[in-house]
């Protein structure tokens, strides 16, 4: 889904065409015979279903998120809200459920993450968004990350291997 976005915000590309959809699917590593198949058959009944599973949940926008827990109690987020809204609504529903842990190396984000914008840099790595703006541009500088200006912001693509650097 990610790749999808970027290729309507960022480079302006209609996504109701296959040929973007399949360009999209490769990047991702999808099952391009699977999609197609799928896009072709079932995929227009399928997203009937889920519009009227959205109607009947009441869903007024998007992204709701529903969390539900093993005895029917139900949180909602509805809209794009900060990642601690959705630790809550997990958390309120099972008080136990614990973080994972993993690595916020600006080279470990970027391995798993292809690109990501200073808010979501700044979530993943814990730091502010003035450092993490400010590391991020230098690392552009430095020609391991491109940075691609928008209206709305910016967003680090990986550009060249990384690996030997620390």
């Amino acid at each position: 889904m990610r790749e999808v976005r970027e290729m309507v915000f960022l480079r302006k590309k209609n996504i109701a065409k296959w040929e973007n959809i399949e360009q999209a699917a490769i990047r991702v590593g999808l099952d391009i015979e699977q999609l197609k198949s799928d896009y072709e058959g079932k995929a227009v009944n399928l997203f009937r279903e889920d519009l009227k599973l959205a109607q009947e949940m009441r869903v007024r926008g998007f992204p709701t998120m529903f969390f539900k827990d093993s005895e029917g109690n139900t949180e909602v987020v509805y809209g794009s809200k900060p990642y601690n809204n959705y630790e809550k609504a997990i958390l309120k529903l099972d008080p136990s459920t614990n973080k994972s842990k993993y690595s916020k190396t600006w080279k470990s984000l970027f391995a798993k993450y292809n690109s990501l914008t200073a808010k979501e840099y700044t979530e993943l790595s814990g730091t502010t968004r003035i450092e993490s703006e400010k590391l991020l541009n230098d690392i552009a500088a430095q020609g391991y990350l491109e940075k691609l200006s928008t209206k709305n912001g910016a967003i680090w693509t990986v550009k060249n291997a990384f690996a030997d650097i620390e």
